[in-house]
């Protein structure tokens, strides 16, 4: 109890992060009289992962293409391709925005990036003020169930640090997500479609054949066919595949658009490492503290206790829910995976939930609890960028929550959904 209180202490006080969680791992280590020097070799154990040089080279390539005019670019060609469909627009922001989140990992990236382009031009579209804001807010995290996913990447790490009997591969979670990814894109795409824009589009005007604008993108259109299908047919490690984007996207956009001066890469680099870093240094400690919790039995008087009150795994699924989307309303993913999925895995398998299925819940509802009221990080994102109160960004977004909820739900209870691809009953 007193660890507990000093550690609540510790994080009251501002702490970070992995200071709080490397506190309560030492003091855990140092009570059973095992050796602290266990921490250095769990994060060099961690170091060793081949699969871990994904992490840094996806995050250096999504810098980059945030940096560039890749997501205008993006944005005129599903524009040309898409536009002219009813709702068509909203379609075309909620399919780049779910592309730009793929390879950002981040979706206030996304919204910072593509809301400059996006919401004027649903404005002149003549959507309504709430329909674009929540359109905006809520498709800024669409992409987290797509390869390359930062957070399925990740998410894989932890699980497979864990020691399971059911083995979990980064390349099943990348085909896994690719059906509830694309359910939640096609329920939010039929809402935008029942939309009725209440003027002609005036912005055509600006508006880019589709020649030119297949022309412009010329360059951006074959990484995703390179990147996935390179690690779908099997061609690609996940490593492999992380190195080749990083390496393409850096001809494309220094190189041959010179979008980004040579003399920009060093901040570039020293921005998208500081991120990395922060999250490997919370991996590396969170992983020396799982195993203090595994060496103690911890998961396994959680998943005692939870049995006494919660009897299927059909209750727990809803609890989970529940549990994840307050989560997800206070916990950024990145910490929330390291340090939430090692507790919550092993119980979820004691009621006979396959770990993919679980990575796949666990990101859907991270993803939902980005905007959740009262206080999601889209909501405060989103306000800042278009400088709106956030009480207007909590109406927008309601009937975008309330779809989103739905497909979580059906992700939740129909695990064919995601396991379906990879031929797991």
């Amino acid at each position: 109890m007193m660890l507990a209180l000093g550690l609540l202490l510790l994080a009251l006080l501002g702490a970070p992060l992995f200071i709080v969680i490397a506190s309560g791992a030492l003091a855990g280590f140092s009570s059973a009289d095992i050796d602290l020097m266990v921490m250095a070799i769990e994060i060099y154990r961690l170091a060793e992962m081949p699969v871990l040089v994904a992490i840094p080279l996806f995050t250096f390539a999504g810098f980059l293409l945030g940096e560039s005019r890749a997501p205008q670019r993006l944005v005129n060609l599903s524009h040309a391709l898409l536009g002219w469909l009813p709702g068509g627009l909203a379609i075309v922001a909620l399919a780049t925005c779910a592309l730009f989140t793929a390879f950002t990992g981040a979706s206030g990236v996304t919204i910072v990036a593509l809301g400059a382009l996006l919401y004027p031009a649903l404005k002149q579209a003549g959507y309504a003020e709430h329909f674009n804001l929540g359109l905006i807010t809520s498709s800024g995290s669409l992409g987290l169930l797509f390869a390359p996913s930062l957070p399925l990447i990740l998410y894989g790490v932890v699980a497979q640090q864990l020691g399971l009997n059911t083995p979990v591969s980064i390349d099943d979670l990348f085909i896994a997500g690719i059906l509830p990814g694309l359910l939640m894109l096609a329920l939010l795409s039929i809402w935008s479609m029942m939309q009725r824009p209440q003027a002609v589009i005036e912005a055509e005007k600006n508006h880019v054949p589709v020649k030119q604008a297949l022309r412009d993108a010329a360059w951006e259109i074959p990484l995703p066919f390179v990147v996935l299908g390179g690690i779908y047919s099997g061609y690609f490690a996940v490593s492999e595949a992380a190195a080749v984007t990083a390496i393409y996207v850096f001809v494309v956009e220094v190189l041959i658009h010179r979008e980004i001066r040579l003399s920009r890469l060093p901040g570039l680099i020293r921005e998208s490492m500081v991120l990395v870093g922060g999250i490997l240094i919370i991996l590396g400690v969170s992983l020396a503290s799982t195993n203090y919790m595994i060496d103690a039995g911890i998961p396994q008087q959680l998943f005692e206790t939870v049995r006494q009150y919660i009897d299927n795994k059909w209750t727990f699924l809803i609890a989970l829910n529940i549990f994840l989307l307050a989560l997800g309303m206070m916990l950024d993913i990145f910490s929330a995976l390291v340090i939430i999925v090692p507790i919550i895995l092993p119980i979820a398998i004691g009621y006979g939930i396959h770990p993919v299925h679980l990575g796949i819940v666990f990101l859907a509802n991270m993803q939902l609890g980005y905007f959740t009221p009262p206080v999601g990080m889209n909501l405060f994102i989103a306000s800042y960028r278009f400088n709106k109160p956030v009480m207007v960004l909590y109406r927008a977004t309601i009937p975008f929550f309330l779809i989103l909820l739905g497909a979580v739900l059906i992700i939740t209870y129909w695990p064919a959904l995601s396991l379906g691809l990879l031929g797991i009953e």
